[in-house]
């Protein structure tokens, strides 16, 4: 981990896929298959490379360009219903982070890329939403997805806190981008199953002032900012 900011914080704002929850690499699996099954051959890691942090509207009109045709009208409710199927059996909260939430000093939210009722799903299903609700913020909820900054800012309003006192934590280039143009330093995060070797390089690169790879590693970086 790199420590390079002198900021203190009166809110810290988690991304959900890939920070709170492990579900990146579920999502990459499904959405892999059943893109290979349409005719758009992709692997797991070749949506962690392209895709990541983007919406599914988003991902299936990137395809639908490349393949010169739409895709099934029912192609996001299906690869939903696919992805929540697996949830259930697979899907995981971050290792250390139920034993962060439970000891928080800082007030926090969750604002993430999915919409709302699928966001407050997989809070329940892996034990996090008693820490979060009500502050738990979905894209439905604003005009524009990230890298937007409406997400962020919409946060910060219902916290009622000021962007450049708010401390993002995120896992994609889409969301570090998104958090930079809300004026909220971001660190980024790279513990999930779906990060790579060299992966927090990308986030560096996108705007992070620092990385970390374990949960645990946050209480330390936010005493040492303090």
């Amino acid at each position: 981990m790199t420590l390079s900011s002198p900021k203190t914080f009166d809110l810290v704002i988690f991304d959900c896929d890939g920070v709170l929850i492990d579900s990146q690499a579920i999502q990459n699996r499904v959405d892999a298959a059943e893109l290979s099954r349409l005719g758009f051959e992709a692997t797991a890691d070749d949506l962690a490379h392209r895709f990541l942090g983007m919406t599914t509207k988003d991902v299936q009109a990137y395809v639908e360009r490349a393949l010169g045709r739409p895709l099934p009208e029912d192609f996001e409710a299906a690869r939903d219903r696919l992805v929540e199927a697996a949830y259930r059996t697979e899907l995981r909260a971050m290792a250390g982070i139920a034993d962060l939430l439970a000891e928080f000093e800082l007030p926090f939210c969750v604002a993430s890329n999915a919409r709302l009722a699928p966001l407050q799903q997989v809070l329940n299903l892996t034990g996090l939403l008693s820490f979060f609700e009500p502050h738990v913020f979905g894209v439905d909820l604003v005009a524009r997805p990230k890298p937007a900054p409406d997400l962020f800012l919409h946060a910060a309003a219902q916290m009622g806190v000021d962007p450049s006192r708010c401390l993002v934590i995120e896992d994609s280039e889409t969301g570090v981008r998104a958090a930079k143009a809300a004026g909220m330093p971001v660190l980024g995060f790279h513990g999930g199953g779906h990060c790579y070797p060299g992966y927090e390089a990308r986030l560096t690169e996108a705007g992070a002032f620092a990385t970390f790879k374990r949960m645990t590693e946050l209480p330390t970086f936010l005493r040492l900012s303090a």
